[in-house]
């Protein structure tokens, strides 16, 4: 332990006395990465770089909590199918995602609140259309594989939560 900075010296001239002392010893000599660049000196300050350098040191991963992670997911899902090449492809995209939601809202973790609805994939794809200058065909999700005209059973679904639990 060193000693007590003396009564009358400025702390700045106690340090630096400290520190000449010291490199005078040799207790700077040989220490490791002695005149090499500080690691990462030009990226932007990060908060929690002690924390995610004790992870990357211990070989560990830092996962994201499930409802975070599920809400990234919706937003790339959204941002992928604004520009996605069809209007099949949107749906390709975003009915994953919305059986994700539908597990979540079944049985949700704990933790923080996910904030999300199931995403109206008819209306993504009606934006879409709007977006892409498509035609205005009727949505496929709406009738059944036989082109009966009659809505499909998540349709049903839909509607009846929509009457019932609004």
């Amino acid at each position: 332990m060193t000693e007590r900075k003396p009564a009358g010296l400025s702390f700045e001239s106690w340090i630096d006395g400290q520190i000449r002392e010291a490199e005078q010893r040799g207790e700077f000599a040989d220490l490791p990465g002695a005149g090499k660049p500080l690691p990462d000196a030009n990226k932007p300050l990060d908060e929690n770089w002690w924390i995610k350098q004790k992870l990357a040191s211990e070989g560990l991963v830092a996962l994201p909590h499930p409802t975070l992670a599920l809400r990234k997911e919706i937003e790339d899902a959204l941002a992928e199918a604004a520009g996605a090449a069809s209007e099949r492809r949107v749906r390709q995209l975003l009915e994953p995602v919305n059986e994700k939601i539908a597990a979540y809202l079944r049985m949700p973790p704990p933790g923080p609140p996910l904030g999300r609805r199931m995403i109206d994939i008819d209306e993504v794809v009606a934006s879409w259309r709007q977006e892409h200058g498509a035609d205005d065909d009727p949505p496929q999700s709406t009738t059944t594989p036989s082109g009966g005209g009659r809505p499909s059973r998540n349709r049903w679904r839909l509607r009846f939560r929509r009457r019932h639990h609004d």
